[in-house]
């Protein structure tokens, strides 16, 4: 996993409360478990106008063009931002991939659903809370602002926009340092791959029939 210090890219306004995870990436696309390919298929029922399978090319489908996602102005957006409750519904872990797989790096709403927050700190995104205060200025400035940009520093714990407003936000003090490092859990016990080691020599010595081949 790529340590996330600073974030700053186009905003994809994604306004509405209550987007679930079946509406991030729907089930027919959760029989892959590579992380990857799944960005072509984020928002799917949404953004097409037909019905996707797994595997499919997209490049053919039509498009519905109402949707954020479809309009020029948001391509290669970094950063999304969303309602209360993002991220509801069942506990899929590939919701957090197709959104970084498309290229999100961070996220800004009111409120998350508690599977999906840890989903997406231990994929490299950061979900960051904001007040619905501040969430409806920045949608407001998003929709008049072609381009609009947001920079999520996660070293300052503060999103700053185009123009110096700076807005600081709280993040679990854990779930930071594996963020701005770049640890998954894999790369967290291997941390204490010493002790894991010297643990295992201790019970081998005193319970050997337990390492019996």
């Amino acid at each position: 996993m790529e340590p996330v210090v600073r974030v700053t890219g186009i905003v994809l306004p994604i306004d509405r409360p209550n987007v679930d995870t079946d509406a991030i990436i729907p089930k027919q696309f959760l029989k892959s478990i590579k992380r990857t390919g799944f960005g072509s298929y984020l928002f799917d029922e949404w953004r097409y106008l037909d019905k996707g399978d797994a595997d499919q090319d997209c490049s053919a489908r039509p498009l519905n063009k109402s949707f954020v996602l479809n309009q020029a102005r948001y391509q290669g957006a970094q950063v999304l931002l969303g309602r209360e409750n993002f991220g509801c519904g069942s506990s899929r872990e590939h919701a957090a991939w197709s959104l970084s797989d498309y290229g999100i790096r961070a996220l800004i709403a009111p409120s998350y659903a508690d599977i999906f927050y840890s989903n997406s700190c231990k994929n490299g995104l950061v979900p960051v809370t904001l007040s619905n205060g501040i969430v409806d200025k920045l949608f407001a400035e998003c929709a008049a602002t072609d381009g609009y940009r947001l920079t999520v520093d996660l070293e300052q714990q503060v999103v700053e926009t185009g123009t110096g407003e700076r807005f600081p936000f709280e993040f679990n003090p854990g779930l930071r340092q594996r963020l701005l490092n770049g640890l998954d859990d894999i790369a967290v016990t291997l941390q204490s791959a010493g002790a894991i080691r010297a643990y295992e020599a201790r019970r081998a010595a005193q319970a050997p029939w337990l390492f019996q081949d």
